[in-house]
């Protein structure tokens, strides 16, 4: 191992703390005042020595469930989505206003 300005203690202490805080990588890593990459680097190192499953690129253990999970998003969102334009289309009609149009051009009615 090179010489590092951190003790081991330190790198310890600092991965125990990723592995058990819902917090980001990133954030602990601004918090303790240690480049993110290079926190990262002792996980990934910690996670190796104890074999532990390291996630690959991207953050996904699984792509196949993460696919099947977009596609049923994709379907509830398409299905809002149409909702949504229904709804919209009703208000339209009921705040429009109650004048003339002609050639797509607003006339208001005359009250007397």
């Amino acid at each position: 191992m090179r010489n590092s300005k951190y003790t081991r203690e330190f790198r310890d202490s600092s991965v125990q703390l990723v592995m058990n805080s819902d917090e980001s990588t990133a954030k602990i890593a601004k918090d303790l005042d240690v480049n993110e990459k290079t926190l990262y680097n002792w996980v990934r190192e910690y996670k190796k020595a104890n074999h532990i499953p390291i996630a690959p690129r991207g953050g996904f253990a699984n792509s196949g469930t993460v696919k099947e999970s977009a596609e049923e998003e994709n379907k509830r969102l398409r299905t809002e989505n149409k909702l949504l334009k229904q709804e919209r289309d009703i208000l339209k009609k009921a705040t429009a206003p109650q004048g003339h149009f002609f050639q797509g051009a607003y006339f208001a009615k005359e009250t007397l």
